[in-house]
Parts: structure tokens; C-alpha cells; sequence
């Protein structure tokens, strides 16, 4: 491929959520985008296959997303009414496929491609340009100059498998997987499961194989804060915690007191400590387990948590407590991923124990010039979709050199001040080195691209959209109100948000309930009757009729028939 024109030409790398999100941000500023995808269509991580497959995403059959489809939707573009708030895998694929088709996006991407390598070109001081050499379908190479790269390779294709933790795991004869590999619990019917470990993955595969193992335990180190997808009225959970005022309010009130909060609630729904699930940090210093089922699964007896594994012995594992689980047929570790980038040279994006030092979670730092971008290398506290298309949106905007970076220095400051406040609230795992808060990040992002929503104006000339703002949920179309990218159709999607919640819901049209009905029916006859009766008497008999009530009761059952009383 050689350049054909005068629009700066970005290589995307994948096609999943951050990577369609890109090529659309390119298109917006006029930019040339190519994509790059190794497998066959899009969809990335959501995308299920019955085998996994070396260097990709994989996804069990039954996975169904943690936020809410008004939440994680991208900002111009909304998850059809009809949808399921809360979507599987195959819808969520689908609402993808509805985006790239509404946007064109498809005809800028190369199946089966993939990408062997990225490398600055000698005179990358001056050009900021890269050399991308790919392999196709039939192993045919090629390279291409391209001014800007996109990396939208994801973060959960290598999984961690500790075996080397166990120097005799060699003895159990049973099935060994990681969460990776999982795809649903048929081979494993009445069988005996130790799943290890208890974020997300763990907690869905334990619920799952508990309803047709024999027996599932649940092995954590730490232990987790549970919490579910619905509150109160079966309400979003994301919908009605993630909102400016409620991030307001959180920023005011010391953290033990938050704490405090969130933990009572969270054990009124269920006793972590009674279910030994409660682990030694507070709520807010770690991402929690998202899990309706896990509870009910403890309470049935079907799932038993247990501490870590210590050692295995034959078929009999052994855990820190000095329980002993015989007969284990199946050993789930569920503990996570690491990433990396082989495509680049390590000095290009140096990544050590899954810390990686990018400005803002996007650049790179020590880059001459900033023509290349990381998109979606984040755990957010809220939907992943959002926060990549706000990435995408400001860095393409750098390419274009419409907005501009720090100087290294600067940079630096600003990736060690937040690893330092990252260091202060959460334990140290894994998942916290790119762990964010969601709507302090996409304010952080909107501000460089000029797209936060201007509350003070929005107050003064459309109030009620402003109340919408601080009120109600932090809506991705929040950040296509105003300023570059905006969208018309923004705040009538605010306005109607709620409705697209409560379509899916609409499956039946409820009645009211008989007995509801007919005391309605009956308070109103009896006022009915009052009202014509008080019309009916003059001046002179009201004082008679309040000394006798017993006449009215007596005049009204001649109109209605009143219920009778039993002693």
C-alpha cells in the first residue's frame, strides 16, 4: 500500500470496541484510517468461538455484560430501544456490527491480517512516520508507511496460569484451565470444581458450574466486595451510582465514612463475612466482583468458598486452612491476564508486571513525536467503550495536530502523580496499574478535546437538559453536547434515556391489581357521595347532621353498597 493522498494515513490495530471506535474518530477529523484485524470479522473480545485461539480474546458462551447498554454505548450513536439493558456477548457483537455499518467503517478494515511489527522510520525525528509490516490470510508480507498508529490490541489475551506456584501440581490427574479456555460447564457435568481465584470470570464460571457440578469451591486469597447489577426498584446499578452529583458528594466526604457506607449496603444484601467472602481492604480500594447468582449459589450449598489453595496431593487439594477437598476432577485457575506488545520494540512502550507508564493512559512519553497512541489499556469503574472512544477522539485530534502535549517532563509528572494516587487507594494487584475512575477520567480526556459538557451555560439557557446532566446518570452522549464531534441528537438521547431502559422491560402490559381497583373504585364513590350529600343538605340541617352522623351512613347506603362490618 503506498500513500495515496494527502490525509495523514493512522493504522488501527484490531477491530474490537476500541479499535471501530478509532477508525470513526479518524473519519471524523478527515484522517486516513486502515485497520488491521488478525481474525475474520469484528468484535474483539466479545466475540465467542468455541475454541480459543492463540494471542486473542476468548469469552465463555453465556457472558453477558456488566454495565448497562445506556452506559456503555459509544456517544453518537445509541443501543436500540429493544435491547436488553444488560446485553450477552452475540447482542453486544451485534450492536457493533449496527454501528460500523451506520458509519462505513467496514470497508477500511483487513481480515485476517495481522500485525508482525511496528518500527519507527529513520527519519522518525522529523516525520513522525512508521514502517507496519503485516502477514495476510496466506502468509504473504508486506510493509507500509503510515503516518499516525493506533493500538487497539486489547489487554486479555495472555492469560496467567500460576503452575509454578504448585511444584506438585504434577500429581493431580485431573483437568487444569484457565478462564481462558473456558467456554461452558457441559464437559463437566457431576463433576468435582475447584475454581481459583474471584474476580468477574471467577465468580460467573463458579455460579455456572455449580448448576451442574457436583460440587464447586471457590478459592480466593483475599476475597471480594459483591455487588450486583440492579439496586433498588431492579434499577441499573451503573445508571443510578455513576453521576455527577453523587462524584461530587464522593469528593467531599472522607473515605472511611464512604467506606463505611458502601460496605453496610452491601452486607444488608447479603453478610460477606457470614458467606466468607469479606476480605481484609475497604470497599473503594478494589475493583469490586460483579455477580447477581454467587449468594444464592453460597446459600444453596451448591458453591463453598475457600481460602487459597496451599498444595495439591493426587486428586486431594489442600488449602491454607488445612481443609482438605478429596476427589477434585477440575482445576479452574480464573487469575487474570497480562499484556504486552510484541509488535513494538520495548523501548517504544516498556511494560513490567503489568505496569505500563502512558500520559494519560494513552501515550507514550518518550516519543520524539506523538504519532502513536494506546487505546483502551484501562480498568475503568464504569463501561470500557466510552472511555476508548474519548481516547480515540483526542488522539486523533494530536495526529492532527489540533491539540498538543507536554513536553516529557510534564508528561511524566502526570503519570507518577497518578500512579501515586492509584498507590494510595488500592491494594496492589494487577488490575489497579491501569485502573481509572469514570467520570473523573472522561472529564480529564474531555477537557483536552473541548468536549465537557458546559454545565454553567447549559444552566443559564436549557435547564432542564442541565438537570439532566447533574442528576442523572453520566451518559456517554454528555460529551457530544457541545464542541468538536457534536452531535444534534445528544440531548434528546439525555431526555430520553430513561425510556430505552424501560423498553425491553415493556414484555407485558401489567393490570392493576383487582383489590387496588376496587378500593380506588370505592374511596371515590364514597367521596362521591359525601361531596352530593354536603350539596344536598342546606345551612340548617348540616349542624343537625354533624350531631347525627349516623344519618349520613344511612343516606349514603341507599346510593352505594357500603361493606359490612364483622366483630
Amino acid at each position: 500500500m503506498q500513500t495515496g493522498s494527502m490525509a495523514k494515513r493512522v493504522a488501527v490495530i484490531g477491530a474490537g470496541s476500541s479499535g471501530l471506535t478509532s477508525i470513526k474518530c479518524c473519519l471524523d477529523e478527515g484522517l486516513e484510517p486502515v485497520c488491521f484485524e488478525s481474525s475474520d470479522d469484528i468484535g474483539g473480545l466479545w466475540r465467542f468461538k468455541e475454541k480459543p485461539e492463540a494471542d486473542r480474546c476468548s469469552i465463555y458462551r453465556s457472558v453477558i455484560v456488566n454495565t448497562s447498554k445506556e452506559m456503555m454505548c459509544y456517544s453518537d450513536f445509541p443501543v436500540p430501544d429493544h435491547y436488553p439493558n444488560f446485553m450477552h456477548n452475540s447482542m453486544i457483537v451485534q450492536y457493533f456490527k449496527l454501528y460500523a455499518e451506520h458509519f462505513n467503517l467496514l470497508k477500511h478494515i483487513y481480515f485476517q491480517t495481522t500485525v508482525r511489527s511496528v518500527r519507527q522510520r529513520p527519519d522518525f525525528s522529523d516525520s513522525g512516520q512508521w514502517d507496519v509490516v503485516t502477514v495476510d490470510r496466506d502468509g504473504q508480507e508486506e510493509t507500509h508507511v503510515f503516518d499516525s498508529v493506533l493500538v487497539c490490541a486489547g489487554h486479555y489475551t495472555q492469560p496467567i496460569k500460576p503452575l509454578s506456584d504448585f511444584t506438585d501440581i504434577d500429581t493431580f490427574p485431573g483437568t487444569i484451565i484457565h478462564s481462558w479456555e473456558y467456554k461452558d460447564p457441559d464437559p463437566y457435568l457431576g463433576k468435582r470444581v475447584v475454581v481459583v481465584g474471584i474476580g468477574n470470570s471467577g465468580g460467573d464460571i463458579a455460579v455456572e458450574l455449580s448448576r451442574a457440578c457436583e460440587k464447586t469451591f471457590l478459592s480466593t486469597r483475599k476475597g471480594a466486595w459483591v455487588i450486583g447489577r440492579m439496586v433498588g426498584r431492579g434499577l441499573p446499578l451503573d445508571m443510578t451510582m455513576v453521576r455527577r452529583v453523587q462524584d461530587l458528594i464522593y469528593g467531599l466526604l472522607p473515605r472511611a465514612l464512604l467506606n463505611w457506607f458502601g460496605e453496610r449496603s452491601l452486607n444488608q444484601r447479603h453478610d460477606h463475612k457470614l458467606y466468607g467472602l469479606q476480605p481484609a481492604h475497604r470497599v473503594f480500594s478494589q475493583h469490586p466482583m460483579v455477580n447477581d447468582d454467587l449468594p444464592n449459589r453460597i446459600l444453596s450449598g451448591t458453591v463453598s468458598v475457600k481460602p487459597n489453595v496451599q498444595e495439591f496431593r493426587g486428586s486431594s487439594v489442600v488449602f491454607e486452612d488445612g481443609t482438605v477437598e478429596n476427589d477434585i476432577d477440575l482445576v479452574v485457575f480464573a487469575t487474570g491476564y497480562t499484556f504486552s506488545f510484541p509488535f513494538l520494540s520495548s523501548h517504544v512502550i516498556p511494560v513490567s508486571k503489568n505496569k505500563v507508564s502512558l500520559y494519560k493512559y494513552v501515550y507514550p512519553p518518550g516519543l520524539e513525536r506523538p504519532t502513536l497512541a494506546v487505546i483502551g489499556l484501562i480498568q475503568p469503574l464504569g463501561a470500557i467503550m466510552p472511555i476508548s472512544e474519548i481516547q480515540a477522539r483526542w488522539a486523533t485530534r494530536v495526529f492532527k495536530g489540533l491539540c498538543k502535549l507536554p513536553t516529557m517532563t510534564g508528561m511524566m509528572k502526570d503519570i507518577k502523580a497518578k500512579e501515586e494516587a492509584m498507590a494510595r487507594r488500592y491494594v496492589a494487584a494487577q488490575r489497579h496499574t491501569i485502573q481509572v475512575d469514570y467520570i473523573p477520567y472522561m472529564d480529564e480526556l474531555a477537557k483536552q478535546v473541548g468536549v465537557c459538557p458546559p454545565i454553567l451555560k447549559l444552566l443559564l439557557t436549557d435547564p432542564r437538559l442541565a438537570l439532566n446532566v447533574i442528576f442523572g446518570p453520566c451518559t456517554p452522549y454528555q460529551f457530544r453536547l457541545h464542541g468538536p464531534g457534536q452531535w444534534e441528537g445528544a440531548r434528546q438521547a439525555i431526555l430520553t434515556q430513561w425510556d430505552r431502559v424501560n423498553e425491553p422491560l415493556r414484555t407485558r402490559c401489567t393490570p392493576e391489581p383487582q383489590s387496588q381497583r376496587s378500593s380506588h373504585s370505592l374511596m371515590f364513590s364514597v367521596s362521591a357521595a359525601v361531596l352530593l350529600s354536603a350539596l344536598y343538605y342546606s345551612r340548617a340541617s348540616l349542624h343537625a347532621l354533624i350531631a347525627d352522623p349516623s344519618s349520613l351512613l344511612d343516606r349514603i347506603r341507599a346510593f352505594i353498597p357500603l361493606p359490612l362490618t364483622t366483630q
